[in-house]
């Protein structure tokens, strides 16, 4: 007789009614092509917040049409990703391919109407957040209001720059990960250039007072901080909801 274990899983996080903002980065251009966001990076804790109950709004900086950076979008012929089936599905679905042609932006946000704010990362967020003001105030009210804050790979960097109203960085005395420079370096080599200015893990160490963290290059990693949910990029998706919505259940 073979003896087996029996497993028994049940779903304890009870988000049902939970508002979620998503920022996603308005277009720019990078060595003289076009970004945007990283699909996956908001298509996949989308569909898991949805899934779990939570009504879930799209908005960017500046508003107006977003896009895609085109490798992740699993129908450009550049695409690295083809088998992304949750992008794929939100491309083609009646309702949530009409958020991307007119977000609106972030002015528009009532900070008290959310339960959490997440940001996607890509080719975008390190060339158009830098300087965008706006969305660090916006980002450091949400924090002061007490809310969750889940940032993911290259949607990080706004640890570098959000200012608290007592002067602090939102990232000191923090744990936190993003794109690491190993990862950066793996891009640089297949693309035969450097391809950003400046890397996050590199600008987070020049700070004493916070501790960047990463796992080995691509693989699946995301760190809770407190009120601060954070992923290592496209592979830790699922790690990230995983911890959102844990956190938006308590």
């Amino acid at each position: 007789m073979t003896t087996t274990f029996v497993v028994r899983r049940h779903a304890h996080a009870d988000v049902a009614g939970k508002r979620v903002l998503y920022i996603v980065s308005n277009p720019a251009t990078l060595m003289g092509f076009p970004v945007g966001f990283f699909a996956e990076e908001m298509t996949g804790p989308f569909f898991d917040l949805m899934q779990a109950g939570c009504t879930v709004d799209i908005v960017s900086p500046k508003g107006g049409k977003v896009e895609f950076d085109g490798f992740s979008d699993p129908e450009n012929e550049m695409t690295q990703y083809p088998n992304d089936l949750i992008t794929l599905g939100f491309k083609y679905h009646a309702s949530f391919s009409k958020l991307m042609e007119n977000t609106p932006s972030i002015a528009d946000v009532d900070v008290s109407h959310y339960d959490a704010v997440c940001v996607a990362g890509g080719g975008g967020p390190l060339i158009t957040f830098k300087d965008d003001m706006a969305l660090h105030k916006l980002i450091a009210d949400f924090y002061e209001s007490g809310k969750i804050i889940g940032m993911i790979c290259h949607g990080t960097c706004l640890m570098l720059w959000t200012t608290l109203s007592d002067g602090t960085l939102m990232a000191d005395g923090k744990t936190w990960t993003g794109y690491p420079d190993s990862e950066e370096e793996m891009m640089n080599a297949a693309l035969g250039t450097t391809v950003n200015e400046f890397t996050i893990e590199t600008e987070a160490k020049k700070n004493p007072s916070t501790t960047f963290e990463s796992a080995a290059p691509l693989a699946p990693f995301a760190i809770r901080d407190g009120q601060i949910i954070t992923g290592q990029q496209q592979h830790s998706t699922r790690l990230f909801s995983d911890l959102l919505i844990e956190a938006l259940s308590e």
